[in-house]
């Protein structure tokens, strides 16, 4: 992490120091919703969105029985796979956004996107949801190549795409090519000091509520587990790990910080931090910031070996 982003991170702070503390009742609100989950109906993902199938061919299939989506490009495919696995605090699906960052950061490089639908909390849990990716990576890999594969993610995707690249390096599996991440949720404890503070700056996120959110998710085993707290692994041997973040976002510190590991551990990963981007800000198109941060990955995609 530069000292550019180190001050810009504790200017931040001071802001937030000096905010309101969160509106009445917000707790309760989020008990309610968290309650809510275990009754409801499994949610169903978000369709691919017509206009996409201008430059997409999709293909369903179901590994593990969770369905996966692939998507070809409408001409010329160069061997080359993205994988991407979605946000949504692990017990939201894929909604809408989700399909428009893909297409945007792939738009053009001649890659294949698959998109592992997994199930999310409470109807499932970390064990099924890696055993799952991993089905799909390795039949990927089979197929391709690991070195023709780049693991991909935002929010909890993003540190599910990370935690996947850990489990595969501690398991002596051949890594991806390189790890894309958005506004990745890596520590799942939300224990940082600055977390109340980048709270306040948050419109999205509230760290009570992803807390119990992600111990759905992990469903009994340590959040501490490097597959549920990636940042908490250790980061020798890891691909390129690419990290886009915003300064307004309740996971900014754990993602500056694990930053600052993945520099000292060598791994050559690009760090972009926008000082006043939100939660995955990537998904406002319209906004110079996003474009810029999803032509920079465009590249990455077709960069060569």
């Amino acid at each position: 992490m530069s000292l550019t982003a180190t001050n810009t991170l504790l200017n931040l702070y001071r802001v937030a120091a000096r905010a309101n503390s969160l509106r009445p009742g917000a707790a309760r609100a989020n008990a309610e919703r968290l309650a809510a989950l275990q009754d409801r109906t499994p949610p169903r993902p978000a369709p691919l969105p017509g206009a996409l199938l201008e430059r997409w061919t999709p293909t369903r299939t179901t590994v593990a029985g969770n369905p996966v989506v692939r998507l070809t490009p409408r001409g010329a495919a160069n061997g080359r796979h993205l994988v991407y696995t979605h946000g949504g605090a692990y017990v939201h699906p894929l909604i809408r956004p989700h399909w428009h960052i893909i297409d945007r950061m792939a738009r053009g490089t001649g890659v294949t996107v698959t998109v592992p639908l997994y199930r999310v909390a409470p109807e499932g849990d970390v064990d099924a949801g890696y055993a799952f990716l991993t089905e799909v990576y390795d039949g990927l890999v089979r197929e391709a190549g690991a070195r023709s594969v780049t693991l991909a993610g935002d929010s909890a995707g993003g540190g599910l795409a990370l935690g996947l690249a850990v489990d595969l390096r501690d398991r002596g599996a051949a890594g991806p090519r390189q790890v894309v991440l958005f506004s990745p949720w890596v520590d799942l404890t939300m224990t940082h000091p600055a977390v109340p503070a980048l709270e306040r700056l948050d419109p999205m996120l509230r760290a009570e509520l992803l807390v119990a959110a992600g111990a759905l998710w992990a469903a009994g085993h340590d959040p501490l587990d490097p597959r549920l707290s990636p940042a908490r692994a250790d980061l020798d041997g890891l691909p390129p790990v690419h990290l886009f973040q915003g300064g307004r976002d309740v996971f900014a510190a754990d993602v500056c910080d694990l930053a600052a590991r993945l520099e000292r551990a060598g791994n050559g990963g690009r760090f972009s931090l926008e000082p006043d981007g939100f939660h995955v800000y990537v998904g406002a198109l319209w906004t110079p910031e996003a474009r810029a941060a999803l032509n920079t990955v465009n590249g990455l995609l077709t960069a060569a070996p």
